[in-house]
């Protein structure tokens, strides 16, 4: 028995951040109803990459029932009423606002279904002078600051993925474990809030300590600000090596077994962390023309004898075949895409993954095991 058999939840949800949500709580055995407008989740068109759907969709929507509920209309209305009120779970994400607009206020919600667990996903949350933005996952991560540390010298970058909108998801996702857990307990249902702008902030914390400190970060690329060598370094057969040296014994060791320069340590400028990082150019430079004289192979079998903490600059190629990938298959309307799997592995759990829907269609009733 998987863990949320005899939930149901109502997601009247959009692109990213509740559909990541919804599909955890999907594959852990809810009966998730998805609610599409006519046209279906704007999301079903963001690009062609699976069998010539979106990617995000077929990525998120796995296991739950569509169904087309047209809330511009009295009928949509109430059917969504009817839904809400055979409901554990309601997790929504659309514009702020819209579905008090539509008589769905989280108040009388409450009032009305005491047990019922609600979420809501925004921007930036139910008050204050950006309440009513609308707030993507690029916005967010311009907003928040994220890109004002992400990425090199020459200017601010985006996340290459949208983090905001699954950090969002996880987020809600666990708040909405958390209200099972004390319902069980209680009875009593809840009210979470969760703002993408909260979200990244939480994850921010670090830099923004530091900065705060007098320490602002800096875009340094894949280098540390405060540790070197720890950067990537490029084979003579031109691969890219990342490495991370993080204590003197490693320091020593790299110097040892891999550098070859044993005394290296005792040099005053290398002699600490603090000095190398005060003298980067240099030690990386010792470090670059190293590499630049081994190849690929050469290198990572004497980074591992040495046990120095390494990982090579993957593309997304590389990904597709990297060793420790694991991948489930799951069928779509277009066939099957293998993705890969979500990253929790229950042991003893033969974890099963419930099939895409077309618009207005009911989930698999035999899915795919992973």
């Amino acid at each position: 028995m998987l863990p949320l058999e005899g939930i149901t939840v109502v997601a009247v949800e959009q692109a990213v951040a509740a559909p990541f949500c919804s599909s955890r709580l999907a594959d852990a055995g809810a009966h998730v109803i998805k609610i599409e407008r006519p046209e279906g989740d704007f999301a079903r068109g963001y690009d062609a990459a699976a069998k010539g759907q979106s990617s995000y969709f077929v990525w998120l929507n796995r296991g739950k029932d569509s169904r087309i509920v047209d809330l511009a209309k009295p009928d949509g209305r109430a059917e969504l009423e009817k839904l809400i009120a055979g409901a554990d779970v309601l997790l929504q994400n659309l514009k702020p606002g819209s579905m008090d607009k539509m008589g769905f206020a989280r108040e009388r919600l409450r009032k009305d279904y005491p047990k019922l667990i609600c979420c809501t996903i925004t921007g930036y949350g139910d008050t204050g002078p950006y309440a009513d933005r609308k707030a993507y996952d690029l916005l967010i991560q311009a907003e928040s600051g994220l890109a004002s540390i992400t990425g090199g010298p020459e200017g601010p970058s985006r996340v290459g993925m949208s983090i905001v909108d699954v950090a969002t998801g996880a987020t809600a996702h666990a708040a909405i474990l958390e209200a099972l857990i004390r319902r069980g307990r209680t009875g009593e249902g809840a009210d979470i809030r969760i703002s993408m702008f909260d979200v990244m902030a939480d994850w921010l914390t670090v830099p923004l300590l530091n900065a705060e400190a007098g320490n602002a970060p800096k875009r340094i690329g894949l280098a540390h600000p405060s540790i070197a060598p720890y950067g990537v370094f490029t084979s003579k057969d031109g691969k890219d090596i990342l490495i991370s040296i993080q204590s003197e014994r490693e320091w020593k060791t790299l110097c040892a077994k891999v550098l070859e320069q044993p005394a290296l340590p005792d040099d005053p400028r290398f002699a600490n962390m603090v000095e190398r990082v005060r003298n980067r150019t240099l030690t990386d430079k010792i470090v670059a023309d190293r590499f630049a004289a081994l190849s690929r192979d050469e290198l990572l079998a004497k980074l591992a004898a040495a046990d120095i903490a390494f990982a090579e600059v993957n593309s997304m190629a590389d990904l597709a075949t990297h060793p420790h990938l694991r991948r489930i298959q799951v069928e779509t309307p277009n066939g099957v895409v293998s993705y890969p799997a979500p990253a929790a592995i229950v042991v003893g759990d033969d974890r099963s993954y419930g099939a895409v829907p077309a618009i207005g269609e009911a989930a698999s009733p035999h899915p795919r095991k992973g």
